[in-house]
Order: structure tokens, then C-alpha cells, then sequence
């Protein structure tokens, strides 16, 4: 398949390369046998894996156990937590807090760059926006939504559903009177197929107690995002407050001691969406078009915003810049490693395998297969509807998003929809809506450099790329002009073209709908309408045909296949052990030693750069304890921040990332492959004692430790 990064490529091969099918891209091979744990070890606590661990690991997996695992851990925004005090402080990583963290700086300060330590309790922060959740109960209420569903006829099923889940929702409440925050939240599983309610109590008073300097959070910045050995130590702590207190439970983890090569962990936390159970059919639609789509629009923006940072480091750091291009370069390396695995014969045709497994037992099963017999071709034709409107998806992927996006051409539209609010015959805006889409027009702010320009060519390139040189709407975008010619062409006649011009605009009350820009916005809403409205009709169904597919994995396997991951409550279970890459072999554990051995190999590169504090290393600091650590724990995006804990459920390590073969477990789980990246919590208690001098912190773990003997 031809790769889109200049936004220059022909625009037939790459259409024709999208609408070849795997069997056409594929080398033929005989399928290999699917893996038992091919679908991944994401369990849910409706369901535990009791057996499994108890038969596995060499302990009695109780109900019990997997209550104080529950209890004990977090839910917050983005990312995992977990109490580690009776008296309410939490855990979680760097990156995690990193926002609030920087709230919390008041002026003169930038606790980002300096980390913080709250040395009472008194100088502990409020942290505005941060909640912390707890899983109190799970309760699958799969039959009783089906039978609300089942007794309604087809136009009444959405309300019938509302109605269930109200139901559900105020016994549930009901059976935690007396406790604050209660919320009930239901979770879709096995794609729909199931569906739980969890009962959360949600914690809003949240107060920064502690966090490492960003150099030491983030050490080794993007270059080695999603790549091990690592050398960061990703740390923060919270504490919950109740009542204007500290909230007294009688839940945590105790801090623990480590853990050796071959041992077992268990991480709990809330991993993001993924994808293992779709269909060999939505495999190869994401591998042929969603995922070089998005790719290379991830490649060429970044680049973009790089080029405009480096032509001016003061101004791109103040407009933000150097976070875009971060969190673009993140994205980037994520949809290339879920295109390696896409393009993996291995991966796919253990998929297809699977897959092949389930149509079989289906087929042997007389109700089975009239149930579900005609799901996946079912699926597989709508890939094929999804095909027909690929080039769309790709010329108008992401547009409109400020970040990324030519801010003329964002303006463009905001005035187009002032434009079209004041048609005769327009539905009624009321005023106050209309004066808020004015002064965010006003607001926008311009792009620095000449950023602009480029975002603007890059998308008339997309569109010409995507779309063809003979379409309509390319043929008038352009202007008989390439991408770069009517780029600097519009920029030089639009009136949208900078914040000041558009300010002058609506301060004269003149939105002129032949401007230039105006009239491309009013060329391509009309196809982008359609593409949603192409994308909407075919999601519906799809839907509906992914949670029947989810029904019959359930049917055949019930809980032994995990569902996919959906941003709720999971535990997992991995082994502390190697593996190999580079021809050699990646030890289980790094030590402080490593960050110094980068500090000073790399001196002037921010990315390993130390805080003063840290160099020279302070004299009581051991440089052999263990700082970051690997395992086969079944994490993704979301498990930042996860506990993982030993049998004793003794903290042992806060998951952090993944290493780049890891990527693949957006599709199927591959231990031998992938690992979650983990900081040690004798690296952090090392730290607190002999860098920050957070003597209070460490008493206070110490102390929980001893009041559970």
C-alpha cells in the first residue's frame, strides 16, 4: 500500500490500494492455532478469574481477594489510582496529574518543572476538576435489560431501555443509603452483548500532596515513549478528602518490597477501548483505510508543527507546541504500531482462525447457528459499504479541529454557520447563542509562523490526494493552482486569514459569504455532511450486529474470552520477565544508575536532562535499586497510574506504558511479545527518603503497612 506522508500521493493507487481485500495483500499460509489467550486477560469483576489465578499462581483467589483488589484501587480522569494510606492519600503517575499539577501553581511558581511537596496537611492543594472513582459493587443486568428490550415493540425499545435502567439505577442507589457520591454507571461488554451496572463512589475533593519534577516524570521525553528499558520516574500522590478531612478507608495496598524476575503481578486500573473482538472483515477495513488514514495525517501534521516550534521555540512554547506536537507524535506511534500488527500475517491469521473456530461451533449448534449464523457476513458486507466512501474519510479526517487545522478554514466555517443562522427561513438561534459563536470566532487565535499556510496546504493536499484532481470540489479549491499556490492565494485574500482581520470583520458587521474561504467552507460542509450521514447509517447497524456477535462469543465461551476493554474497572494478570529485541535480550529491571547514564550521555538534550537537585546524585541516593520494571500484564491505554500488586496484594509498581511490540494488544494479546512498563515503588519510596525529603510520606505508607499486622 502506497504511504500518504507529503499529502502528495497519487490519488487512484492509494484508493485502489484501500479496496484490495487481505487476500489479495496477504501471503497464503496455513492458519496457526489461536492462543487461548488471544483475546486477552482484561477481567472484569462481575467475573472474576477465581480458578484461573487460584490454579495458575498458587493462592486461593477469593471473593474476598478480589474485594479488597476492587476497593482498594481507583478510577481518574484518563487514567488509574489506588489508595496506599487508611487516611485517604492515593498514588497514580506523573503524566496523570500533570494538568493539575500545573494548575496548582500559583504565581511565581511552576511546580511542573520544580515538583511539589505538601510537608503538612495544611499545604495540601485543591485540585479543581479532579474526581476519584471507586468500584463498590458490579451487577450484570443483562437479563433484565434484554427483557425490557424483548417486551417493547421496536420504535419503544430506546425509551424501554431508559426505563430498565432507571429501574436499575434507583435500587441500586437505594441499597447505598448514607453514602456521598454515589453514581451508577452501565457498561456495555462483549460489545453490547452483556451488560453490567458498576456503582461508583465518587470522591470530588482531591488535593496534590506530592509530584516528581517533569524532567524525572517524563525522562526521556517522546524518543522513548513506548519503548523499554525506561529511566522515569512517573510518580505522584493525591489525597482524598471527605467533609473538609482526610477520608478515613479501610481500603488500600500496602506498600511492598518488589518483586523478582518470574514472579507474578496483577494490575488493576481502567484500560481504554480496543478492538479484539471485531471481525477479520472490520480488521482489514482499519488495516486498508481508518488506520493509514489517520497515520499519515498524524505524520504530516507533526511534522508540521515541529517545523513551526523550531522556527521559533519562545513563541511555540507559549502557544503550546511542544504539548500538540507530543500528543500528535503519542498518536502517531500508537497507529503505526496498530498498523504493524494489521499488516502482521501472523496476527491476522490468528484472527482469522479464531474466527473460523467460532463460525464452526456456531454451525454445530442448531439454535446457535440461526441465531448468529449470518452475523459476520452481515459485518463483512458493511466493511464493504464503508469502502465506497474511504477517499471521503480520508479527505476530511480531523477537519475542523483547532490544533491541527488551517485557522482560516476553522473561521471559515464558524462564520458560515453565522451566515446561514441569519437566512431567511433559518431556524431560530437564540441571541445569546449567536453572540457566543461570534466572540468564539473573535477568540480563535492565529497559528505562529508560517504554521498556517502549511496546515492550509497540507488539507487542500489531503483533498486532492484523497479525492482526485478531476472532483468537484478540488478542481474549485484549488483554482487551477497547486496545493501550495491556492494555499498562499486564500491566505492573502480572506478576511478569515488572521485574528485581526476577523476581529476588523465583525467589528464593521460584515461576514461577506464570497469570501474565498467562505465560499471552500461552503463547498466542503455539504461533503463532509454526507460522509457523516453515510457513516451514520452504517454505524447503527453495525452496532447492532457487533453486540449479537459479542452475544454468541458469550454464548460459546462465556467468561473464559474476556470482553474488550471499555475504560471500566479491569484486573490482569502477567510475569515478571524478559525479552528479546535487537538481537539481545531486555532485563526485567532498571536501576537509578540508567538516568544518569543518559543524563550525562546526552548533556544539552532537554529529553534527558536532570534537575539540579538530582546532580550530582544525592549522597545517600542507592543508584542499584530497581527503577522501572516489566511484565506480560495485559494493560493498554488508561491502565496509567494501575496498581500492580503481588499475591498479598502488596503494591509493588505503577504501570506506565507499553513497549512498542505492546502496541499490538489494541487487536490481540501477545505475551511473547508485548510488556507493560511499570516504575518500581522502591525507586519512588528511594526518592521521597533520599531526594525530596519526604519524610512524611514515607512514615505514613510505613505506618499503613504496620496497622495492617
Amino acid at each position: 500500500m502506497l504511504r500518504c506522508t507529503s499529502g502528495r500521493t497519487g490519488a487512484l493507487a492509494l484508493i485502489v490500494s484501500m479496496a484490495l481485500p487481505l487476500s489479495a495483500l496477504s501471503q497464503a499460509s496455513a492458519p496457526p492455532k489461536p492462543g487461548r489467550f488471544d483475546f486477552g486477560k482484561m477481567w472484569t469483576f462481575e467475573y472474576p478469574p477465581a480458578e484461573y489465578f487460584s490454579a495458575t499462581y498458587g493462592f486461593q483467589a477469593t471473593p474476598g481477594w478480589f474485594e479488597r483488589a476492587r476497593l482498594a484501587a481507583l478510577r481518574i480522569p484518563g487514567c488509574s489510582a489506588s489508595f496506599v494510606s487508611p487516611q485517604g492519600l492515593v498514588v497514580t503517575n506523573h503524566h496523570c496529574a500533570r494538568g493539575a499539577v500545573s494548575a496548582a501553581s500559583r504565581e511565581g511558581e511552576s511546580l511542573l518543572d520544580d515538583g511539589f511537596y505538601a510537608r503538612t496537611l495544611e499545604e495540601e492543594r485543591p485540585l479543581a476538576g479532579v474526581w476519584a472513582d471507586q468500584l463498590l459493587a458490579t451487577v450484570d443486568v443483562t437479563g433484565e435489560i434484554d427483557a425490557a428490550l424483548a417486551a417493547a415493540p421496536p420504535e419503544e425499545r430506546a425509551r424501554a431501555r431508559e426505563r430498565a435502567q432507571a429501574d436499575i439505577q434507583r435500587r441500586l442507589t437505594a441499597q447505598h443509603v448514607g453514602v456521598e457520591g454515589v453514581r451508577v454507571q452501565f457498561v456495555p461488554l462483549y460489545n453490547g452483548g452483556r451488560t453490567s451496572a458498576y456503582v461508583f463512589r465518587r470522591f470530588t475533593d482531591i488535593r496534590l500532596v506530592a509530584a516528581a519534577e517533569l524532567a524525572l516524570g517524563f525522562f526521556g521525553g517522546d524518543p522513548d515513549n513506548f519503548t523499554y528499558p525506561r529511566y522515569a520516574l512517573d510518580f505522584a500522590f493525591y489525597r482524598v478528602y471527605v467533609d473538609g478531612k482526610p477520608f478515613q478507608t479501610p481500603h488500600w495496598f500496602d506498600w511492598g518490597e518488589g518483586v523478582k524476575e518470574g514472579e507474578p503481578v496483577f494490575v488493576i486500573g481502567n484500560p481504554g477501548p480496543t478492538n479484539r473482538l471485531q471481525t477479520v472483515a472490520q480488521l482489514e477495513y482499519q488495516r486498508d483505510v481508518l488506520v493509514p488514514v489517520r497515520k499519515a495525517f498524524f505524520e504530516t501534521r507533526l511534522a508540521a508543527l515541529r517545523e513551526a516550534y523550531a522556527a521559533d521555540p519562545v513563541r511555540g512554547e507559549r502557544v503550546g507546541l511542544r504539548n500538540q506536537a507530543f500528543s500528535l507524535s503519542n498518536s502517531l506511534k500508537a497507529y503505526a504500531g496498530r498498523l504493524t500488527a494489521l499488516r502482521d500475517p501472523e496476527i491476522l491469521g490468528l484472527k482469522r482462525a479464531a474466527e473460523e473456530e467460532l463460525v464452526s461451533k456456531l454451525s454445530g449448534d442448531a439454535e446457535l447457528g440461526a441465531r448468529f449464523g449470518g452475523v459476520i457476513p452481515k459485518l463483512a458486507d458493511l466493511q464493504a459499504e464503508r469502502r465506497k466512501v474511504a477517499a471521503e474519510s480520508g479527505a476530511f479526517y480531523s477537519l475542523g479541529s483547532p490544533a491541527s487545522e488551517s485557522r482560516m478554514l476553522v473561521r471559515a466555517l464558524q462564520a458560515l454557520a453565522l451566515l446561514r443562522a441569519a437566512e431567511p427561513g433559518a431556524p431560530v438561534v437564540h441571541p445569546d447563542t449567536l453572540a457566543a459563536r461570534r466572540a468564539a470566532l473573535a477568540a480563535l487565535e492565529d497559528h505562529p509562523g508560517d504554521l498556517e499556510e502549511e496546515l492550509l496546504r497540507l488539507r487542500l493536499a489531503d483533498l486532492a490526494t484523497y479525492l482526485g484532481p478531476d472532483d468537484a470540489l478540488v478542481q474549485a479549491a484549488l483554482e487551477g493552482r497547486s496545493p501550495e499556490g491556492a494555499a498562499s492565494s486564500l491566505l492573502q485574500r480572506s478576511a478569515f486569514s488572521t485574528q485581526a482581520r476577523t476581529r476588523e470583520a465583525l467589528a464593521r458587521g460584515v461576514l461577506d459569504e464570497r469570501d474565498p474561504a467562505v465560499v471552500l467552507a461552503d463547498l466542503v460542509l455539504p461533503r463532509l455532511r454526507a460522509l457523516e450521514e453515510a457513516e451514520g447509517r452504517l454505524a447503527a447497524p453495525e452496532r447492532e450486529l457487533a453486540a449479537d456477535l459479542g452475544r454468541a462469543r458469550f454464548e460459546v465461551y462465556g467468561t473464559d474470552v474476556a470482553p474488550d476493554a471499555t475504560s471500566s474497572p479491569r484486573i490482569t494478570d502477567g510475569v515478571v520477565v524478559p525479552y528479546e529485541y535487537n538481537g539481545t535480550l531486555a532485563p526485567t529491571h532498571t536501576t537509578f544508575y540508567g538516568i544518569y547514564d543518559r543524563h550525562f550521555g546526552h548533556l544539552g538534550n532537554p529529553d534527558w536532562a536532570l534537575p539540579a537537585r538530582w546532580v550530582p546524585a544525592p549522597a545517600g541516593l542507592d543508584l542499584s535499586t530497581p527503577l522501572n520494571f516489566i511484565a506480560t500484564a495485559d494493560t493498554y491505554g488508561g491502565n496509567s497510574g494501575s496498581p500492580a500488586v503481588t499475591r498479598d496484594l502488596a503494591l509493588v509498581g505503577l504501570n506506565f506504558d507499553r513497549n512498542i511490540e505492546g502496541l499490538t494488544r489494541d487487536f490481540i494479546y501477545l505475551p511473547a511479545r508485548g510488556r507493560n512498563i511499570m516504575v518500581d515503588v522502591r525507586a519512588i519510596k528511594e526518592a521521597l527518603e533520599e531526594v525530596y525529603g519526604a519524610d512524611r510520606i514515607v512514615e505514613e505508607i510505613a505506618a499503613a503497612k504496620a496497622a495492617r499486622r
